[in-house]
């Protein structure tokens, strides 16, 4: 059916985005005056006799808003308003009904089913003309929103999109998994709760002697705390020894370990001198000799390492310490403590401890501790590395809530020492 057309009037900038206009009605009378009436005013006007042609006309032709009688033989106007609603469309369609129905259940049954706005018949003039330009105003506002939304999801998408490459440099920080080192191996473990995360876990020997291991999670989340994590890799990098605040040269040809607690006082010193600066970090860190299995290691704020015995025993060591960046002029206390052939020490971030369960309560330090020994008992009883580190994650994956992702970063540096009888030059 061809649209009715006349000559018209300018439209007013609020009916700049209502144009078409559906009008359906069973009386051929009431069609041709409201008909008249929007072609008078410069809109676009299709009609239908019924609501079933109206529906067969929709398929073809997209109104801008409907105008359409409650009571028609066959199907209704509320009913027509209803399966209007399920139309696909890209923009929204205003609808007004049409009644002499001017009861409160009878307005609440035609809002229910997707009216916008009622008109009383007989039509006024005056009265549909401010009708139209209110559904023009909100069909306005509409399609500002929707051009806003459409920008938003372009610059979150390029948002995204950086962030991506982002998480992608912040894996390069974690180049490798594994390493053997003949007399002790180490296993990392970095899973982000998002994009890019704040926890940092690595490793790094300048000679065949020993072996450093550290774990890091900078407060709060998010691309703050990944750049964060990629300036204090910068300090802790094992491909450049020199750049290294945990190494210093001894003889020429030497690269000796720092004591941790000073590595600790260097860091802090370092970002605590930052203006600006509001994050701070904890870190666990300890260096193991080979030849003795003698560890000494830091705990700044870091959870408790936990010690796991060859023979399934384990304890947690350390005491706590004040973290990095949080004060200047701070001192750290150093721990130590022996390893023997067999055993493993993992060094963790709070993703683990304070991990949310299906219960509501966290993790904890015990839940840590019988998670472990799972793990040693298991169907992996025999699992070392990255395949025991990959154990214990999924392993808390099953008891944290049903479908809630874990709210934290989860991350894990685990020593295995076997002995000085098996080293070898790194």
């Amino acid at each position: 059916m061809q649209p009715n057309t006349a000559n018209s009037t300018t439209l007013t900038p609020s009916s700049a985005h209502l144009r078409r206009v559906l009008v359906v009605d069973d009386s051929v009378v009431q069609l041709k005056i409201l008909s008249a009436m929007l072609n008078r005013w410069g809109f676009e006007v299709w009609q239908a006799e019924s609501a079933e042609a109206a529906l067969e006309l929709c398929e073809t032709v997209v109104p801008d808003a409907v105008l359409s009688d409650w009571m028609m033989p066959g199907m209704d106007g509320l009913e027509f308003c209803r399966r209007f609603r399920k139309l696909r469309r890209d923009n929204y369609g205003y609808f007004i009904l049409l009644t002499s129905k001017s009861e409160k259940g009878e307005i609440a049954a035609g809002l229910d089913a997707g009216a916008d706005d009622f008109l009383t018949k007989p039509v006024n003039s005056d009265e549909l003309r401010a009708r139209i330009n209110a559904g023009a105003r909100i069909l306005e506002m509409e399609r500002k929103l929707t051009d806003t939304l459409a920008e938003l999801r372009g610059a979150c998408d390029a948002i995204d999109r950086d962030l991506r490459q982002a998480r992608t440099i912040q894996e390069a920080l974690v180049p490798r998994r594994f390493h053997d080192y003949g007399p002790a191996r180490v296993s990392l473990l970095l899973k982000p709760c998002g994009h890019v995360g704040g926890d940092l876990v690595g490793f790094f020997s300048p000679n065949q002697f020993g072996l450093g291991v550290y774990s890091i999670d900078v407060s709060g989340h998010g691309i703050t705390s990944a750049l964060m994590t990629a300036r204090v890799a910068g300090y802790l990098g094992g491909d450049f020894p020199d750049q290294n605040i945990a190494l210093e040269r001894r003889f020429e040809h030497l690269v000796a370990f720092c004591p941790p607690e000073e590595v600790a006082r260097r860091l802090n010193a370092r970002l605590s001198a930052d203006p600006g600066v509001a994050e701070y970090l904890t870190m666990g860190y300890a260096v193991i000799d080979f030849a003795t299995g003698s560890v000494k290691m830091v705990q700044a704020g870091h959870p408790p390492p936990l010690l796991i015995r060859a023979n399934g025993e384990v304890e947690f060591m350390g005491c706590g310490g004040l973290p990095i960046g949080l004060l200047s002029d701070v001192e750290y206390d150093r721990i130590e403590f022996d390893m023997r052939p067999g055993d493993r020490l993992l060094i963790y971030s709070d993703g683990f401890s304070e991990a949310r369960l299906k219960s509501g309560q966290m993790l904890d330090q015990g839940g840590l501790a019988e998670l472990v020994g799972q793990c040693l008992v298991g169907q992996g009883a025999d699992a070392q590395g990255t395949e025991f580190l990959d154990d214990l994650f999924w392993r808390l994956s099953q008891l944290a809530r049903d479908g809630v992702p874990l709210e934290d970063d989860i991350s894990a540096a685990l020593l295995e020492f076997d002995g000085p009888d098996d080293a070898q030059t790194a």
